[in-house]
């Protein structure tokens, strides 16, 4: 097995033991109502976190091209209640064309 493979198995059996603590040691226990509000705001946040990242880094620096004008486009198309699939079609059609044009 390479080291590569070896180290994928590492990580995936220590995701599964960390995903099993909590349940395990919480044994039924609730968060306080602070934390878990908390807990809930993590994942968008992360999520609008890791967008940004995409849309406007490019190595170490901050880069506004098509993919911003992209993640604009399919700002307005949430805005306006497009459904899921159709806010990708609408933000790769933007920056796929803006690409074409520069």
């Amino acid at each position: 097995m390479s080291s590569a493979w070896l180290a994928v198995v590492v990580v995936g059996a220590a995701t599964v033991l960390l995903k099993a603590a909590g349940p395990v040691l919480a044994a039924g226990r609730q968060l306080p109502q602070g934390s878990a509000r908390v807990v809930e705001l993590l994942a968008p946040a992360l999520l609008a976190a890791l967008v940004a990242t995409g849309a406007f880094a490019s190595d170490e620096s901050l880069v506004l091209d098509e993919r911003g004008a992209g993640l604009a486009a399919a700002g307005i198309a949430v805005a306006v209640k497009a459904p899921l699939l159709m806010v990708i079609v609408i933000a790769a059609v933007t920056a796929a064309l803006l690409r074409a044009i520069a």
